[in-house]
Parts: C-alpha cells; structure tokens; sequence
C-alpha cells in the first residue's frame, strides 16, 4: 500500500509539472529576463488579471525558414503600427513632443524580432521628409520624431546583414515635394531593394516565391497612400495591390470586420494581398497585452469570415511584444502552420514534408471542436475556424472543403 501511495503521489508530481509552465518557457514565472528562454523576456499583464511576472514572447518565427519558396502572399507577416513613435524617443526639434506613442522599441530592434512589414507617417517639414505623428495632413514641431531617411537607413543596414529577409513599408503620404519620396529612398541606398512596380501581379494573381523575390533582391516592398505616387514616381498605390480592413477602433469591434473605405471589400478577388488592423484609435501600453492575447485571435477568426475565408498576409499592431504570454507571434505562428503545412503551429511543420506532417510540439495538430489547449504549458481557449476552398490547393497545400479549427491564444490559466 505503502509503495503504491508513492507511485501515486509521484505520478501527481509528475502530472503538475506538466500542466505548470516551468522557468524559461512561456508562461513560466521569472523575476528577470535571465529566467526566460531565447526569444522570451519577463513580464505581466495586469489587464487580464495576470500580476505575476511570467516569461512573454518577443521573437517571431519566421516561416520562410521553415517552408520555403512558395509565393510571398501564401506567407502572414507582423507589421508595426507607427513604428516610428517610440515611447521615449528624444525630441529632434528642441520642443516638447505632444503625440501619441505605438512601439517601444527602436525600429532595428522591431526587424530583429520578426517584423517584416512598417508603417510610416512622412510629411514635408524642415525641408526634408519627417516621420511625424501628426493631424491634418501637416507636421509640427511637437509631432515630429526624426527625419525619414535615419528609419530608412535602420532598415537598409537590416537588408545588408540579412540578404534573404523581405520587408514590406506602408506610407501614409503627405510628402508634397516633387520626387520627395524617390529622392529619400534614393539617398538611403534602398533603390538596390525594390520591388518594381511593373512586376507586381495585377487581378489577385499569385506573387512571385520568396526565393525568386529573394534571388533578383526585390527584397524591399514600397507602398503609398497617394494614388498619384504610383505614376509620377513608381511607387505602388496601396489599395491597388491590398485589401484592408477599417485602421483604429472600427477595427476593433467584436463580430465586425469592415473594409477600409480606399479598399476594395476584403472577400474582393481583385488584389492578392490582405492587410488585418488591429489596434484601437488611442493607444494604450498596459491595454496593448490584452489586445494581442485577447481581442487579436477573436478579430482574426471575424476577418478571416469577411474576408472569404482568406488568411491576413500583414496582421498590424501597437505594442507588438506586448502579450499574456504569446500574443501576435502566436497568432502568425498559428495562421503560417495552418496554411503552410497543415499543422497547427509554424514549429510543427517539417521542411519536405507532406501536408499535415506535423512535429510534436504539445499542442495538438489537427483539431476540430476542442474548446481549450496546451501549448508550452499554457491553457488556450477559444476557437477560429478556417475553411479553405479547392481553388487555394497547390503542391505543397491541399485544403479542398477542409475545415480546420485552430485553437489561438485566449489565455486563462492562472497562478
């Protein structure tokens, strides 16, 4: 009896250990970032009721590295909202700056821990281009952050160290100045990087794969908010490539995807790329962790609906590291595994392998009503459902009438 109350207790060890997240991974407690894993830093979040420092995702997998050479649009990428106003960012004017602020870390940082798609406010101010915060179409003194070509120097050093990255930048364009733009990405050595508008597919037609957009180095996508750009100085018209989903908090609203008004309607077949918003008109850093771990997977499974059951290529977000645990780099993971390989995270897909060949990871792969999982020792609940049609199947992904549900990133579990 004696023996068996030990194997019984320590089977309950065992089984604790296995439902508490242990130090290092997410949802792990910390004190430091030195108590997390690679790609983790130590953090909380208040706003769903975690007060506990645990161990939060910073670090994006990215899945070209893991399913290489299909087309750029079968990919989902992270994109910062107004990655230039960063919290603490010194004025450059000698006045007080009067904004608000959507990142917290610089934009070299935001591109070494996965995003791949940026978002630029330029504005004529000084005599140059300025990345400004602003209103009204016009940069002031107290909303201006720095001017435009030192961010484009940030990612034309990110270019240079990383010759297979792609990324994406999406001005919102009050730059009046003849050739302004042009002339700007000219001086930061860019032009090497760009993606010609001329082979840029029309009509919804497929991109070209990541490894030919890689090989000729068109590895830098430019697109303006101002339709006259496009003729006068080949700079792509955004909505004459994107689908986008209503910016702020139309955007936000629980059930509602809505388009953006310069966009065609998202469920729209003439343009193949889809960009998802999702961050509130006034931004808020201890409301941001619940946003990406919360409000994020739900938005995700209402436009993925309105959009006819099609997947965000750029899901845009203030705060981005900002989580309960694994936020918008869990939501990429999940929605890159679910259309690349079939599986329902990024890291369960194998290089090669048939469709739905999935790793172990310790989330389950393949589910099709579970209301909860555990991954990496965390509890998920909730559910988005996607639903792939025939004419989406390829070599490499056969989705006829499958529905798939995937479990995203409601995290519950408590200390």
């Amino acid at each position: 009896m004696a023996r068996l109350s030990c194997i019984l207790l320590l089977s309950l060890h065992v089984s604790l250990l296995l439902l508490t997240p242990s130090s290092g991974q997410v949802g792990g407690s910390c004190s430091s970032a030195r108590d997390c894993g690679t790609g983790l830093y130590c953090g909380d979040c208040a706003a769903t009721g975690r007060t506990r420092p645990s161990c939060i995702r910073d670090l994006a997998i990215q899945p070209t590295s893991i399913v290489k050479g299909l087309p750029f649009n079968r990919y989902s990428w992270l994109v910062t909202h107004n990655s230039f106003s960063i919290v603490g960012e010194p004025s450059r004017t000698g006045v007080e700056r009067v904004t608000f602020y959507n990142q917290e870390d610089t934009v070299t940082n935001q591109l070494r821990n996965g995003a791949r798609g940026l978002m630029l406010d330029m504005y004529d101010f000084g005599g140059d281009v300025w990345l400004c915060h602003s209103l009204q179409g016009q940069c002031y003194n107290f909303t201006a952050f720095e001017p435009a070509i030192d961010t484009l120097q940030e990612v034309e050093s990110f270019l240079s160290e990383n010759p297979t990255e792609i990324v994406t930048i999406f001005i919102e364009d009050y730059v009046h100045s003849p050739m302004g733009l042009s002339k700007l990405f000219t001086a930061a050595n860019l032009m090497k990087y760009w993606y010609p508008i001329l082979e840029m597919p029309t009509n919804g037609k497929d991109w070209p794969s990541v490894t030919d957009m890689v090989a000729k180095n068109h590895r830098l996508l430019v697109f303006t908010s101002d339709a006259s750009k496009e003729a006068s100085e080949g700079i792509a018209y955004q909505w004459s490539y994107l689908l986008e989903n209503e910016s702020g908090d139309p955007g936000t609203v629980p059930g509602s995807c809505p388009n953006r008004k310069e966009s065609q309607p998202l469920n729209a077949r003439s343009a193949s790329l889809l960009l998802q918003n999702y961050f509130p008109s006034i931004p808020v850093q201890n409301e941001a962790c619940k946003e990406n771990s919360v409000g994020l997977p739900q938005m995700v499974q209402t436009c993925y609906a309105a959009a006819g059951n099609r997947i965000p290529n750029y899901i845009a977000v203030n705060f981005y590291m900002r989580s309960d645990g694994g936020g918008v780099f869990d939501v990429q993971d999940r929605i890159n595994g679910l259309t690349l390989c079939g599986c329902n995270t990024i890291s369960a897909c194998q290089a090669g392998a048939p469709t739905s060949a999935c790793k172990n990871t310790g989330a389950p792969n393949r589910t099709s009503s579970s209301t909860s999982s555990s991954v990496d020792g965390n509890t998920y609940s909730g559910t988005v459902e996607f639903k792939f049609p025939a004419s989406r199947a390829s070599s490499t992904s056969i989705w006829s009438n499958i529905v798939v549900s995937l479990s995203l990133l409601l995290i519950v579990k408590s200390y």
